[in-house]
């Protein structure tokens, strides 16, 4: 079912998905030009490399990645799914079953991101459809230039959006928003969406892949063991309701009194003061 190799650099295989190391954020860097399709080597690099943030994020391990940052090289971020990709599944043998197959593979990637604990951010400088939106709807905060451009467009090829984009939408922007622009199969400016709730933030096209760098940095550098908490309580109030988060809170907001985190923070903010106190975190 492979529908093109990984590009050739030097002699060498280059995948079409990549991690990097910037201080304490773990980038995501995807890069499969000249449109960043999502098709075999990306699903496949994609399912590897999201192992590898499980284990890059690790709680136990000093050196983890504290917070990791998604983001494409070239003009767009991605012009969506190779569709033949689609078309093998849709014309070979055992389709629904190949089908289902598929999709529960793409919503374990998206599940593994969206586990991490560590906060995730996605930058998109440009046009971002399908499944690459669907994977940015999976991380906590979705960062996007003035010219970035979204879109689910499944519905040219009579599919939609199964990588769990729907109901990441519905949690965001609520189930009207997140059927609308499903239905439409129409590209929204990040305007509109940040209107919508869809998009944190808007910032200049000029200067954007660095202030989404350095966005990650400022989260990576505050109380790992927190931010991991804050996931937690937010994901089962969205779920389960509020009084179902207050249930937890206890046992995930109590385990932060043993952090550095905290203590170092405690006794920088005394000694220190407000707006003064300094520590690092864990």
């Amino acid at each position: 079912m492979a529908i093109s190799a990984p590009r050739r650099q030097g002699g060498g295989v280059t995948e079409p998905v990549r991690i990097e190391r910037d201080g304490d954020v773990a980038v995501v860097v995807l890069d499969n030009p000249p449109l960043n399709l999502f098709d075999a080597p990306v699903f496949d690099a994609l399912e590897r490399l999201a192992a590898e943030l499980v284990r890059l994020t690790d709680p136990a391990d000093d050196a983890r990645a504290r917070a990791v940052l998604v983001e494409a090289r070239g003009k767009v971020v991605s012009g969506g799914v190779d569709v033949t990709f689609f078309r093998d599944i849709a014309e070979g043998p055992e389709p629904t079953e190949r089908g289902a197959e598929l999709w529960r593979r793409l919503l374990r990637i998206a599940r593994t991101f969206e586990d991490l604990p560590v906060p995730t951010v996605f930058a998109a400088h440009g046009l971002t459809l399908t499944a690459a939106f669907e994977l940015a709807l999976a991380c906590d905060v979705l960062l996007a230039a003035e010219r970035a451009s979204f879109g689910l467009v499944e519905i040219v090829v009579g599919l939609t959006p199964s990588m769990g984009g729907p109901q990441r939408l519905a949690e965001r922007a609520g189930p009207a928003r997140a059927k609308e622009l499903v239905f439409t199969g129409e590209r929204y400016p990040a305007a509109v969406l940040e209107r919508w709730n869809v998009v944190n933030r808007v910032l200049p096209d000029d200067g954007f892949a660095e202030a989404a760098r350095e966005y990650a940095r400022r989260v990576a550098a505050g109380p790992t063991v927190a931010h991991a908490a804050t996931k937690t309580l937010v994901a089962t109030a969205v779920r389960q309701g509020a009084r179902a988060a207050d249930d937890v809170v206890p046992e995930v907001s109590g385990a932060l009194f043993a952090t550095e985190d905290l203590r170092g923070a405690v006794r920088s903010f005394l000694a220190e003061g407000p707006g003064k106190a300094t520590y690092s975190g864990r």
